[in-house]
Parts: structure tokens; C-alpha cells; sequence
């Protein structure tokens, strides 16, 4: 397909995002006041034609009669526009869009059809699919059109033609380490269904919980859950309320390491004694299924039986990653099984192990996939290997035949910044993992654990037929630190940025533009069902009753560290972690980004961008003595109070600049601030930092750095 306007960065689309850029705190009826801002980046978008009245309302009219499947997407379309433009009386005749879609047999299978062109027009609107995805796909596309305007509702007027880049684009929902009820997780699929993801791969169980209801081993209901889990008919539900999305749902039932919750419930399958729930230091990842033990085998295969009639997706992930070697060699039994059978080492055993769990699973008509450790087992080409441990093992992975979903750089709970996640391509097999100058800096010993993770210097990239191996990406969400309440915020935005890297061309590679966006769709996720916003005003109004403006102002500026260092300050605080600022804080901190890009632009001769930036910084530094009044006799804002401080003296000398001030000690002691500043970013800018270096209090660091040292710089 062609690009008739080299979007995003045509004379239109650079002012299309320019005005996505004056999104924060212009959001009206649920809708920001700019040109539209699509997301993900369409393959091909012809330039604007203006734009046509929405005044009267739209109809749909269908070219054949639509299935129930279609209605009721045509329902969602309805629903959500009126929420994105308000209740208005129609003032003439509906704006009519009229929808063709061929059948697709393949729907729900990664061979389904998603391509769709759309083209709006002065009198009406013509969508045309393939098949029921691409509807799904253009009607989401269409609302990404609409703009509330002072002349009324408007769609912007232009032809796209789109298809994704991959055919897998997903994201990991683990509800094990936190459960997350039906209603939040029907919240993600609504969103992953506007953002064009169409693959929930679901995590139900590990060390904290097991989340299904097993009718066939009901103790891994009544003790292995916990309390806290699905109904089968809540299942059900889901996979259903995915599949009118165009969502496949695949199921995650790990196995033989992350198997706690279930070895509580049938502690005969154990390969060590288990540990107390509650103990101090005690890795709850750890326990694992003895492999040796006829029972295991045959527990699995009942067990997948029957959450296979649950999940009716062609592919079962069975796990199959982080396997402490220990559970097995410091058992008597199991290391004379090893001995006898020839097993060299823990990894020997796990393969064959892997290989016995496949066979089930192909018994079963299911096509098994793993993590990236499953490719170092004797098993058949089409197991799907899920790579996390770094880019290199994409290229192993395909190397040996096997189809290959990337995780590498997308997992959310790391808590990097979107920019971070979109600039990582799924082909590129450098692209994540431990690099040599991060070993230089700690010098770690480098165990086959860590050896795994390290980066390939010599990965050769992928061949045309390697890159045809590569079914698509993920997102993922771990959720040791994330309560439920957390959960919209800590996805959203951010699994918008990585929808966008997974559908939409990999010469689309423009950050800034990106972080332009992503408020104005932020925005419509809010207007349409999400409820990122309210959970967070809820968290800050237990922390601050009834004077939460100084918290919201502090965390404005702020970001949570990165690369699970508040794993690490977690582990001492426990779930008081949950209920901190922290917790509250969001990795794209959009209020920073603004003032950073203005900061920079100013530097760059942009004067007259000096009355903002002055009103920002006199907002922060006056924001200090605020926040210290809400903070006192409450322990988890007095421990941030620092920061605040800390916020409160960079906005002052970046006033100092602003307003000329004469004098080199305020200058110096900037500088000092700044370097303070940067060195804590770097203590979590990766995973061997964040586990040695000191963190800033209450793990926030300060998001505007950046646009401080500009200024500061540019006097010198």
C-alpha cells in the first residue's frame, strides 16, 4: 500500500499533532480540541479534505444484513461516540456510514482478515473489511476522527487503507499476583479493542493464586485461590465479551516452576517442602511440581482438559519459565532419578519435562507455547516461544523454526516511560537485554541465569524467512505491585504506545510526535469506560482527604522508578507500596513532557514560550509549602516531602533563568541538584542498578529534570 501522505509527518499531520500537543488540560466533552490524533498510525492516510458535520448524528447502513457479532460492534460505535460528543439534539439529517464486510472463516485465528479502508466524505462515510475484524478495527479508527469543535461535531475527511504489521498484537494480564474482577477486566478489553490488540494472554495462575474454578480439582478453588477467582461461567463470559472484539483469549496455566498456589492445593505434586506464605524472604515463585512423579504428568493433563473447554483458542501456554534449579537437585529422589535417566542438570530434566507437557497438549488438539526457556527443549517446530529474556532470543528461537511472540522489552511493570517501549521493534534482535557497559559498571558474576538475559553482541539480524516466523508482540503486565485499582493506569497509556508499535509501520518511529498523542487518546479511553482517573483521585483522597491539589501537583512532575526498583522497596514495605504516591505516579508523566519539550524549544530561540514556562515552574515552587502541610503526621507523604523540596529548589532556579537573575551561587547549587538528580536515574535505568543503588525517597523521581537542565545550561 501506498502512502499518499507520508504520515505522520506531512505539512497536515505535523499540525494535526501539534495541536494533540496543547492536550493537557484541554480536554472538552471527553474529546481534546485538535485535529484528530489516530493511534495506532494507519498504513495509509490521504491528506484532509476539511471536515463534514456530525451535526444530525450517524447511521449505520449495512451492505448485507449484519450477524449479531456485527450489530452489536455497530452498538459499541454508537454508544461510544455519544459519550465522546455529549447528548445533542440532531439538527438535520444523520451523517451516514455505510459498512461492507466479506466473511472471514478465520476469525479469532491469527489468519483473520483484519484489512479495512475507510474514506469520509462531505455526504457520508463508506467502510469496507474483509471481514469482521476490520470492522472492529474501522469503526474504532472512525471515533479517532471525531472532534468536538466550536462549531459542533465534526469528522475530519480522508481515505485510509489499513492493515496491521503483525498478526499477533497482545497483551498479558496477570491476575494472580493481584485478582482483578470481571468488570476491570472487561475495562481492558474495551480498551484493547479501540486500540486494535486483539490477544488477552491471560496469566491465572502462579505462586499468589489460582483464579479458575476447577470443578475436576476443586481444592485448587477452595485453597488455591484463595478466595479470589473466575467461575468457569465468568470465564466464559470474558472469552466471549473478547471475541465480539475481535480478542482471542489464551489462557497461561504454568507449568512445573511458579506452581505454588497449586502445590497448596495438592502439596503430593511438590518437589520441596512448601514455604510459609507469610515468611520473611521467601520467593513464593519458587516451589515447583516434581517432574519425577508419575502423578504430576497426569494431574496436567486432567487439569489442561479441562480448562481447555473453557478457552477455545487454538494455543495453551503452559509457562515453562524460571525453574530453580534447587527445588530439584536438593531433592534425594529427584537427583537420583536424574542420575539414573542421564539427566545432566536441572535444564536436562525441565526439557524433557517440556516435552511431555507438549505431547499432552497436542494430544489435545492445542498447539502449546512458552516461555523463551521451552526452546532449549526437545519439541516440536510449532510450539510458539514467547521471548522476555532479551531480543537474542527471537533470533535462536526462529533460527530453529519456531514461531515466535515477542515480549522483550514490553513489559509494562518495569515502569519505563512509552518512549522507551516504542523505540524497541520486534525484528531487532539487539534491541533488549543487559548490554556490556551495564556489566562493566556492576561487574555481577555472570551465572547461566544472568548469561540468559545478556545481550548477543554477534546476533546476526533476522532473514526474510526468520522475519516470517515472527507472529507478532506483547505487552505485559506483571502485577506484584499492582492492585487493582492501579491496573488501568499502569496499562493505559503506555499498551497504546505498544499497540502502535505492533500494527502500524516500523518507519513510524517518531517519539515526540507519539507523546503528542497519547494524552488525546488517554483522553478518549477516560470518555469511553476507563477508569484510570477516578482510581488514582481515589488513591490521593485516602492520602489526602479533601486536599489532594499539592499530592496532584507534586506527582504532575514526577515518575516511579524503573526496572523493578519498587520491587525491591516494595519487598520492605509490603503493601503499604500500594498506597503510596508511587503508586499514583505514572511513568509518562504528561504535565513534565509538556514543560521539557517547551523548555527545549525555548533554548532553541522559542521566547515567547517564557510566561508558560514561568507560570509552571512559580506553580511548582510555591507547591512545596502546600504539600508539607498535607504531609504532616501522614507517614507516606512525609517521605516524599524531600522531593518536594527537591522540586520545589529545581523550579526556583529555573525561575532565576527565566527572570535573569545575576549571581553564580544559586547557579551552583542548580547544578549540584541536577547532578543528585540525574545520578538516581541512573540507579534504576537498569535491572543491575536498581538492585544496588540508592533509590529517591518514596521512589519518585523527578520528571522535569530535563527542561531544568536546558535552562540551566543555556546560561552558561
Amino acid at each position: 500500500m501506498t502512502r499518499t501522505t507520508p504520515f505522520p509527518y506531512g505539512s497536515f499531520w505535523k499540525k494535526v499533532c501539534l495541536g494533540s500537543a496543547l492536550l493537557a488540560g484541554t480536554v472538552f466533552g471527553g474529546l481534546a480540541q485538535a485535529a484528530p490524533a489516530l493511534m495506532p498510525v494507519p498504513q495509509s492516510v490521504s491528506a484532509s479534505n476539511g471536515v463534514a458535520s456530525l451535526a444530525g448524528g450517524v447511521r449505520i447502513v449495512w451492505a448485507t444484513p449484519p450477524s449479531p457479532l456485527l450489530q452489536r460492534a455497530a452498538a459499541r460505535f454508537s454508544q461510544r461516540l455519544g459519550a465522546l460528543t455529549g447528548a445533542s439534539s440532531a439538527h438535520g439529517g444523520p451523517y451516514v456510514l455505510h459498512i461492507s464486510a466479506a466473511y472471514d472463516p478465520a476469525y479469532l485465528t491469527v489468519g483473520a482478515k483484519e484489512h479495512y479502508a475507510l474514506t469520509t466524505s462531505a455526504d457520508g462515510a463508506h467502510l469496507e473489511a474483509d471481514g469482521p475484524a476490520g470492522v472492529v478495527h474501522g469503526l474504532a479508527t472512525f471515533l479517532q476522527l471525531v472532534q468536538k469543535t466550536s462549531d459542533g461535531v465534526v469528522v475530519e475527511r480522508l481515505h485510509i487503507d489499513d492493515a496491521p504489521r503483525f498478526a499477533w498484537r497482545g497483551l498479558l494480564l496477570d491476575v494472580s499476583r493481584h485478582f482483578a474482577s470481571v468488570e476491570t477486566v472487561k475495562r481492558q478489553l474495551d480498551a484493547m479493542e479501540l486500540l486494535k490488540l486483539n490477544v488477552l494472554h491471560w496469566h491465572l495462575n502462579d505462586g499468589t493464586g489460582f483464579r479458575v474454578e476447577s470443578r475436576v480439582f476443586p481444592k485448587l478453588t477452595s485453597v488455591g485461590s484463595h478466595g479470589q477467582y473466575y467461575t468457569q461461567a465468568e470465564v466464559r463470559d470474558i472469552v466471549a465479551y473478547a471475541a465480539d472484539r475481535g480478542i482471542r483469549v489464551v489462557p497461561e496455566f504454568d507449568v512445573p516452576g511458579h506452581a505454588l498456589a497449586v502445590l497448596q492445593a495438592y502439596p503430593e505434586l511438590a518437589a520441596q517442602p512448601l514455604p510459609e506464605v507469610n515468611a520473611v524472604g521467601e520467593n513464593l515463585n519458587n516451589p515447583a511440581m516434581d517432574p519425577t512423579n508419575p502423578k504430576t504428568l497426569t494431574f496436567i493433563r486432567a487439569l489442561y482438559a479441562e480448562m481447555e473447554t473453557l478457552f477455545p483458542d487454538h494455543y495453551f501456554h503452559s509457562g515453562g519459565d524460571e525453574v530453580l534449579g534447587t527445588q530439584w537437585t536438593s531433592n534425594p529422589k529427584i537427583a537420583a532419578y536424574m542420575k539414573v535417566h542421564g539427566y545432566k542438570d536441572a535444564p536436562a530434566l525441565q526439557a524433557a519435562f517440556t516435552a511431555q507437557v507438549e505431547k499432552i497438549l497436542s494430544s489435545q488438539g492445542r498447539v502449546m507455547m512458552g516461555w523463551d526457556e521451552v526452546s532449549e527443549a526437545p519439541i516440536p517446530k510449532n510450539v510458539v516461544v514467547e521471548g522476555w529474556r532479551g531480543s537474542k532470543w527471537t533470533g535462536s528461537a526462529t533460527q530453529a523454526g519456531h514461531p515466535v511472540v515477542v515480549s522483550s522489552g514490553y513489559y509494562l511493570d518495569m515502569l519505563t516511560p512509552s518512549r522507551t517501549h516504542y523505540a524497541i521493534d520486534p525484528y531487532d534482535t539487539k534491541a533488549n537485554g543487559i548490554t556490556p557497559e551495564e556489566l562493566a559498571e556492576t561487574h555481577p558474576k555472570i551465572t547461566p541465569l544472568l548469561q540468559a538475559f545478556i545481550q548477543d553482541p554477534n546476533a546476526a539480524p533476522l532473514t526474510d524467512d526468520q522475519k516470517k516466523m515472527v507472529l507478532g508482540a506483547e505487552g505485559a503486565l506483571w502485577t506484584e505491585v499492582v492492585s487493582e485499582n492501579m491496573l488501568d493506569a499502569r496499562l493505559w497509556p503506555r499498551t497504546a504506545a505498544l499497540a502502535e508499535r505492533f500494527w502500524s509501520s516500523e518507519n513510524v518511529r517518531d517519539v515526540d510526535d507519539l507523546e503528542r498523542r497519547l494524552p488525546v487518546v488517554m483522553a478518549e479511553l477516560q470518555s469511553t469506560g476507563l477508569q484510570a482517573a477516578q482510581h488514582e483521585n481515589a488513591l490521593k483522597e485516602a492520602l489526602a482527604p479533601a486536599h489532594t491539589g499539592p499530592l496532584s501537583t507534586l506527582l504532575s512532575v514526577t515518575v516511579p522508578v524503573r526496572n523493578y526498583a519498587l520491587n525491591r522497596l516494595a519487598s520492605k514495605s509490603g503493601d503499604a507500596m500500594l498506597s503510596a504516591p508511587v503508586a499514583i505516579a505514572d511513568p509518562d508523566a504528561f504535565e513534565a513532557i509538556r514543560f521539557n519539550d517547551m523548555a527545549k524549544r525555548y533554548v532553541a530561540g522559542e521566547k515567547s514560550l517564557k510566561v508558560p514556562l514561568k507560570a509552571m515552574l512559580a506553580s511548582w515552587a510555591a507547591n512545596d509549602e502546600a504539600f508539607v502541610a498535607i504531609a504532616a503526621d501522614v507517614p507516606a507523604l512525609e517521605e516524599v516531602t524531600p522531593v518536594s523540596h527537591t522540586v520545589a529548589a529545581l523550579s526556583n532556579a529555573g525561575l532565576n533563568v527565566l527572570n535573569g537573575a545575576s549571581g553564580t551561587a544559586w547557579r551552583l547549587d542548580a547544578q549540584h541538584l541536577i547532578a543528585a538528580q540525574e545520578e538516581l536515574f541512573h540507579n534504576s535505568s537498569n535491572h543491575l542498578l536498581s538492585l544496588r543503588r540508592e533509590q529517591p525517597p518514596g521512589g519518585l523521581l523527578i520528571a522535569i529534570l530535563p527542561g531544568i537542565k536546558a535552562l540551566i545550561s543555556s546560561q552558561n
